[in-house]
């Protein structure tokens, strides 16, 4: 298994190979990343391992960039509802 049990397709593990790989090629990859994991999986534990195996040799690749984004946009709070949700008069 070339990408390891944090990249089961080497998705990751490919896109650090491609050159001049765009960041808007990486978020679509690492969307079809996330999507393949197992539902077992917890995806914040997966980034660190790959940002840990990658960012060392690759600080600035558009990859460890748009893993970084992921982790902290997990982090965030998200608002839910809005409009629609209250209720009405």
């Amino acid at each position: 298994m070339k990408g390891g049990a944090d990249d089961p397709k080497g998705l990751i593990f490919e896109a650090y190979r491609i050159p001049e790989i765009t960041e808007g090629e990486c978020r679509s990859i690492f969307l079809d990343w996330a999507l393949s994991l197992p539902l077992e999986t917890d995806t914040g534990t997966a980034i660190r391992a790959l940002l840990k195996s990658y960012e060392g040799t690759a600080p600035e690749h558009p990859m460890t960039l748009v893993m970084k984004e992921g982790l902290r946009s997990m982090a965030a709070p998200r608002r839910r509802g809005g409009w629609r949700s209250r209720p009405r008069n």
